[in-house]
């Protein structure tokens, strides 16, 4: 666990545990509500499980006092030009916690795991209008100018 303090308030970062459940659940609908995506409850389900097992993707936990106020969801991946990658796919803070550096602390702890699993990076993406996350991201990591594309599937 990870014990960070600011503000006078203590932030522990943490894996997930089960017992988080309940709030992860909330956290990650408000989550997926902001950028406007729904999902059948199996999805969350699934999700839930290999969050667990740490398998594929791994989770952290923001605590404040106890109570699990952010959430963070990441992988590793391979790249065909350099070692393995990490990629922080989701990021998500209760609004009421917000302005305590818990996304900082969450993106610190995920930039700790990198290290420790050597990746050449880590790297994430937000909606270019995310006015509020984009005022973090700008101080503690560097935009290279790239844009995203989606081709759809279906």
């Amino acid at each position: 666990m990870t014990k960070i303090s600011n503000k006078q308030i203590t932030i522990d970062i943490a894996p997930l545990r089960a017992e988080d459940r309940k709030r992860w659940n909330i956290l990650a609908r408000n989550y997926k509500k902001f950028y406007e995506t729904e999902l059948p409850d199996s999805t969350y389900d699934e999700v839930w499980e290999c969050l667990l097992h740490e398998d594929i993707i791994f989770g952290l936990g923001a605590y404040l006092q106890g109570n699990l106020v952010g959430i963070t969801h990441y992988l590793f991946h391979p790249t065909f030009w350099m070692e393995n990658a990490c990629y922080l796919q989701d990021l998500f803070v209760d609004e009421a916690a917000r302005g305590y550096g818990v996304a900082r602390a969450l993106i610190e702890r995920v930039a700790q795991e990198a290290r420790e699993h050597n990746a050449s990076k880590l790297y994430w993406q937000t909606r270019q209008d995310n006015a509020t996350a984009r005022a973090l991201y700008d101080k503690i990591a560097f935009h290279k100018g790239f844009i995203r594309y989606d081709y759809p599937l279906d």
